[in-house]
C-alpha cells in the first residue's frame, strides 16, 4: 500500500511539474502576442484585459493538462509524453486562435488587450483561447 502511495505521489509531482511548465509556456505565448510585458502591463498597470486573456489561457492550459491526465495511458511514459504533446498542441491552437481572432477584427487585437479601457474584444479574445483549449480537451477524451 505505501509502495502504491509513493507512486502515485511521484507521478503527481511529475505530472504537476509539466502542467506548471506548459502554463509557464502559456504564459510566454500570451506575452508575445500582445506588445510590451505581460507581467508589467498585469501586476504593474493593473491591465485588466491582459488579465483576462491570460486567465483564460491559463484556465485553458488547465482544462487540456487535467484532460490528458484524467484519459491518460496506464504506462505513465505514454501518458506524460501524451500530456506534454497535447498541452504544446493546446498553446498553439489557442494562439492560432488568437491570430486569426485578430486578422478577422478590426485593428491589432494585442493593442486592444493592452488599452487602459475595459473592452469587449478582451472578452471576445478570452472566450476564443478557452474555447480553443475545450476543442483540444474534446480531441482528447
Amino acid at each position: 500500500m505505501l509502495e502504491n502511495l509513493l507512486e502515485g505521489a511521484g507521478r503527481s509531482i511529475v505530472f504537476g511539474a509539466l502542467g506548471i511548465a506548459l502554463m509557464a509556456l502559456g504564459f510566454v505565448l500570451v506575452d508575445l502576442l500582445t506588445p510590451g510585458k505581460l507581467r508589467d502591463l498585469i501586476w504593474v498597470e493593473k491591465n485588466r484585459n491582459a488579465a483576462l486573456l491570460l486567465a483564460s489561457n491559463q484556465i485553458g492550459i488547465a482544462a487540456i493538462v487535467f484532460t490528458a491526465i484524467f484519459t491518460s495511458y496506464e504506462n505513465f511514459t505514454e501518458g506524460l509524453l501524451s500530456t506534454a504533446i497535447f498541452g504544446v498542441i493546446g498553446i498553439a491552437v489557442m494562439g492560432l486562435a488568437f491570430l486569426v481572432l485578430d486578422w478577422m477584427t478590426p485593428g491589432k487585437l494585442g493593442e486592444v488587450i493592452c488599452s487602459e479601457d475595459r473592452h469587449p474584444g478582451a472578452i471576445v479574445s478570452a472566450a476564443s483561447h478557452f474555447g480553443a483549449a475545450l476543442i483540444i480537451c474534446a480531441c482528447i477524451a
